[in-house]
């Protein structure tokens, strides 16, 4: 778990921890986009657009599963509900509940996970545009900010795909459906 040069959690796994299993794909679902591989499609879907290459940045398993789960197009709910998603989904909660990050029996960080979202946001405020950021620092802003960096940073992208405005959003006012104990809760609760 995490990026072992900078002992820091990768995107995917903030994003878990701010706003559960919707908002790590959604970032997955980003970080796709970034190396090229996944585009807009129609009405709010994503679609492939071409191999995932092994250059550049490690690839995580969430980000595996989800450019595997595009083999045909789907908004951000249908990509949700594909098996390779949910499963890799329910490591990745495993992972952090036993990194202590996340609780096991209700959804939520934990006080560890609550101070280390708290302490990467104090590094790394919502920064106002895209210029001169790298992937990982675009990544990491919406892992922790989901649709107002969404907005900020990739604005037209987000849209088409359905990832914010009336087709989805990263910030559902549902703290209770979190996510569930198997980890497949679809909405986020806020942060």
């Amino acid at each position: 778990m995490g990026d072992t040069e900078t002992n820091r959690p990768e995107p995917h796994e903030i994003a878990f921890l701010r706003g559960g299993p919707r908002a790590a794909v959604t970032v997955a679902v980003l970080d796709l986009h970034l190396r090229g591989a996944v585009e807009a499609g129609r009405a709010g879907t994503m679609r492939t657009a071409r191999a995932l290459g092994a250059a550049g940045r490690p690839v995580p398993a969430l980000t595996k599963a989800v450019h595997s789960a595009l083999y045909r197009p789907a908004g951000l709910r249908q990509l949700m509900d594909r098996r390779g998603v949910r499963e890799a989904l329910n490591e990745l909660r495993r992972e952090l509940v036993a990194a202590g990050l996340l609780r096991g029996f209700l959804p939520g960080p934990t006080v560890s996970g609550r101070r280390l979202r708290g302490h990467l946001r104090d590094g790394a405020p919502l920064p106002a545009s895209r210029t001169g950021l790298s992937d990982d620092e675009v990544l990491l802003a919406i892992a922790l900010y989901g649709d107002r960096a969404l907005t900020a940073l990739v604005p037209r992208f987000a849209g088409e795909a359905g990832l914010v405005g009336r087709s989805g959003t990263t910030e559902l006012e549902l703290r209770q459906s979190w996510g569930g104990g198997d980890g497949s809760g679809l909405s986020c609760g806020t942060t």
